[in-house]
């Protein structure tokens, strides 16, 4: 807890003192001033040519080397010299690492696809929740550049990836010097910014299993607007029987602790029963009691906790109808 209260001071200090003026050299009591620019410390730049030579490079650099995929993380955090970098490996010249493809009932996703890609993907409108992440991400030109495998790896405590995919059957396939390994999502993702991977490991695909037939979803956040972090989101995947019983749900939550939190007695309110205004109710005051949330410059921890219950509520609204057939459109809320 005391961590998330750390990282978010570290944020908004370097921010500040990103665009504080300083006053001009020789300028005295002047008005005259400039404005401070940051860089990155110095670090070495590969570009691997294959995933193997990525995962040799890595090995060869030990712990100070990173990998640069989309980079609207990683970037901005080594020019506020909030990562240290000796190595930098850039992985955007291996073919074949951007694809949003089905086969079999299971959508792989390749570790260099963009957000946009998945947004215009045909997997994102047969399964609306991933079309309401992707398109929910920031604004169109960190779309563009930012990935899927990126955001999985950086695990950011307020990324927005994580809590989507947990309301699925996700995969994550990782690739280090000992071949290949597949590991659940649930399981990849160990603490703030902290996943299972190895210091010479990285994560290749990303597998998802498509939902049943009668299943809905929908990912909403709250944001005080496109380009920042959330205050919290909320994501909810619901599977109907014939008769609307609720047969399976998935509720995570993000931006509200460490990691993203599998809000377990808030899916046991919905499974077996029919979703009505009561057990929407108890889902939601369920997903409160999972929430563990901060206070910071976004909100009180109470705040937080209250909007946590709003978002799962409006959520699973959503879900529901789409899992009876509706076309329900499901944006951010910004305020």
């Amino acid at each position: 807890m005391a961590r998330v209260a750390t990282l978010t001071y570290l944020y908004s200090r370097a921010e500040f003192f990103a665009r504080v003026p300083l006053p001009a050299e020789g300028a005295g009591n002047s008005s005259e001033v400039k404005h401070a620019r940051m860089y990155p410390r110095p670090f070495r730049y590969h570009r691997a040519g294959s995933l193997s030579e990525a995962v040799n490079m890595l090995e060869q650099a030990g712990e100070d080397a990173r990998l640069l995929a989309g980079g609207q993380s990683l970037i901005p955090l080594m020019k506020l010299r909030l990562a240290s970098v000796a190595h930098l490996i850039d992985l955007n010249f291996i073919g074949g690492l951007s694809y949003a493809k089905e086969e079999d009932g299971v959508i792989r996703f390749g570790a260099l696809t963009r957000h946009a890609e998945i947004e215009d993907s045909a997997a994102a409108q047969t399964v609306p929740i991933l079309y309401d992440c992707a398109a929910g991400i920031a604004d169109i030109q960190v779309r563009n550049r930012g990935t899927l495998g990126g955001s999985l790896a950086e695990a950011d405590p307020s990324g927005d990836w994580a809590p989507c995919l947990l309301t699925l059957s996700t995969d994550v396939i990782c690739l280090g010097p000992q071949g290949e390994r597949v590991v659940p999502l649930a399981e990849f993702i160990t603490d703030a910014y902290t996943t299972v991977l190895g210091p010479a490991e990285l994560l290749r695909e990303v597998v998802v299993r498509r939902p049943a037939p009668r299943s809905g979803g929908a990912y909403l956040a709250l944001k005080r607007a496109a380009p920042v972090y959330a205050t919290a989101s909320a994501a909810v995947q619901l599977t109907l029987a014939d008769d609307d019983t609720c047969l399976d749900a998935g509720i995570a939550l993000g931006a509200i602790g460490l990691t993203p939190i599998k809000a377990i007695e808030a899916e046991a309110e919905f499974r077996g029963k029919q979703i009505t205004e009561k057990t929407l109710e108890s889902a939601a005051q369920a997903a409160m009691a999972a929430a563990d949330p901060q206070s910071d410059k976004r909100g009180s921890a109470a705040y937080k906790r209250t909007l946590v219950g709003v978002l799962v509520r409006r959520a699973a609204e959503i879900a529901l109808r789409r899992a009876r057939g509706e076309k329900m459109e499901a944006g951010h809320i910004y305020a």
